[in-house]
């Protein structure tokens, strides 16, 4: 058998189809051939682990690097975990109220939302009859002290202090503008790229035997650290010039025709 190479995959974009969500065939019958192939397989998303669909976690990937590398799974066990300490969690709650800036807060098993804040938004009310949510603003003393999440996702408003919260989120975290006034805010130990890095050094896989697919600037840091980076083509321009190949649009065999490239599967 050929040398055991590491494949990381984002999943909106790269594995899942726009609405309505699918994973293309041939991108199924290619994960099937990598694994015949004794190749690892792992999602690498910015969702965790219990906002990952059903879609994904059928296709038999080995493991999962959730929550931009906040956890790390692999054969349904928890290799690591990191979280945001209480009490910036709690300053992050009082920031957002201030700067009038709608956000769902992300852990593994769930989502909090904030229902004393003063603004709201669509995103966050759907997102709420989806998966298992909590209401933060009303727990007690004793779980307003000890409640945690390990990343959020912010939605600006019109009149949201835009600069003022960017400042807190500069100081304080990573954040990722996906247009249309949403960010995505994570912790600045973490990322795509050192979840990579983590399974590379766990597993003793040099670094130009792993191989990361995205589409999109928030997929940037893995696609920078991985050993080969393959460009959707979809993708956002703004990554082009730091991946080593593009492929084809995800529903026009993208994923197929990159394994094919690089000899990853016959």
């Amino acid at each position: 058998m050929k040398e055991q190479k590491i494949l990381f995959f984002d999943i909106d974009g790269t594995l899942l189809t726009a609405p309505p969500f699918s994973v293309p065939e041939s991108a199924q019958l290619a994960l099937k051939k990598a694994r015949e192939k004794g190749h690892l397989l792992f999602v690498n998303s910015g969702r965790t682990l219990g906002m990952i669909s059903p879609l994904i976690r059928n296709l038999g990937f080995d493991g999962y690097v959730c929550g931009c590398g906040s956890q790390i799974y692999m054969h349904d066990r928890l290799l690591y975990s990191s979280t945001i300490p209480n009490e910036l969690c709690r300053r992050t709650a009082e920031v957002l109220r201030e700067c009038k800036v709608a956000a769902f807060f992300e852990q593994p098993g769930g989502i909090l939302y904030d229902g004393g804040s003063p603004v709201s938004c669509m995103d966050v009310e759907h997102l709420k009859d989806e998966v298992k949510a909590e209401d933060l603003s009303l727990f007690d003393e004793e779980k307003k002290n000890k409640f945690t999440f390990d990343k959020f996702l912010a939605f600006l408003q019109e009149d949201s202090l835009e600069d003022k919260f960017r400042a807190f989120c500069e100081k304080h975290f990573l954040y990722f503008d996906h247009g249309n006034r949403i960010w995505e805010v994570t912790q600045k130990k973490c990322s795509k790229a050192t979840g990579i890095r983590f399974l590379l050094e766990k597993l003793n896989i040099p670094l130009e035997n792993s191989f990361a697919f995205g589409d999109s600037t928030n997929d940037l840091l893995m696609l920078q650290y991985a050993g080969h980076s393959i460009a959707m083509g979809n993708s956002m321009e703004e990554i082009l010039p730091y991946c080593s190949y593009q492929t084809t649009d995800i529903d026009k065999d993208g994923i197929y025709n990159a394994m094919k490239h690089f000899q990853l599967i016959d």
